[in-house]
């Protein structure tokens, strides 16, 4: 779709290569605080579980160890080349029990019901979260489990105050909610939950905390930074020179020790419930 504008309107973090190693960076300072919202919510082995807004593969894989070896997951991406790195990941890993669609996961049919469906940091990115959930919800069969994380940047801060840290955030925060996302999902899952028809969901909550030398927080941060930085210019809210992102991260790291600070990052929101038995 032609928009007139340096990044996706439609997705303001894209789908470049680069992108999709950003999320598995990402996904790899998140994943226990995944695993144990997972296994809070009830997903077991032997599960069937479709997997919304799957990117490349992340949380999929991470449910598809949960659930083996019987059990099965399929992610569905709207992304054909999240959806590739997905498929080619897979193999490499060595997960029969995955597969991976395209499709708009509100609209896809499948031929049987889903004992779950799971998604992380995805209706954050919907026009309309709770319908998005609610379609989504329909896959699953009565009494199967709903669960998704998503973020909320009220939660990051630091101590003592990291300028250059809570600046970044605040380039986050702004360009996501300026280009349609909603950077504050997480505190509003209970509400979604509610609208969308679903029982009242159990509600948890991470969030990464850095300190010290070259801690992943601060890369995370910086490669966040990076992907937005069209949104960021294009929506005046900083520019290249002003941001450097190509030493971000290392003046990330090297405040917080010279400040001996502490810095945590969006907290990660989980909401988890089980659909009314019919």
């Amino acid at each position: 779709m032609e928009t007139g504008k340096k990044y996706d309107a439609d997705y303001v973090l894209g789908h470049s290569a680069q992108e999709l190693e950003r999320l598995s960076t990402q996904a790899r300072l998140y994943e226990p605080f995944t695993v144990q919202f997972f296994r809070n919510a009830g997903i077991q082995a032997g599960m069937r579980v479709l997997d919304v807004g799957c990117g490349s593969g992340d949380v999929s894989f991470l449910v598809a160890r949960m659930v083996w070896p019987t059990g099965q997951v399929v992610g569905v991406d709207r992304a054909p080349a999240a959806v590739a790195t997905a498929s080619g990941r897979s193999l490499d890993l060595q997960l029969p029990n995955t597969r991976f669609l395209r499709g708009d996961p509100s609209e896809i049919t499948f031929e049987e019901p889903f004992d779950a469906v799971v998604g992380r940091m995805v209706l954050m990115f919907c026009r309309n979260p709770a319908d998005t959930l609610s379609k989504v919800a329909a896959h699953v069969r009565p009494g199967g489990i709903v669960a998704f994380q998503e973020v909320d940047f009220t939660g990051c801060r630091s101590l003592p105050l990291l300028p250059t840290f809570n600046r970044s955030v605040r380039w986050i925060a702004e360009s996501l909610e300026r280009s349609g996302s909603d950077p504050y999902l997480g505190l509003k899952l209970h509400a979604t939950f509610k609208t969308a028809g679903l029982p009242p969901p159990a509600l948890y909550v991470h969030a990464g905390i850095g300190a010290g030398q070259h801690h992943p927080l601060y890369s995370v941060v910086a490669d966040l930074v990076r992907t937005l930085l069209p949104a960021l210019e294009e929506l005046a809210i900083a520019t290249a020179n002003e941001i450097d992102v190509d030493t971000l991260a290392d003046r990330l790291s090297n405040e917080a020790v010279a400040e001996s600070g502490t810095a945590v990052g969006p907290s990660l929101v989980g909401a988890s419930a089980r659909k009314a038995v019919e």
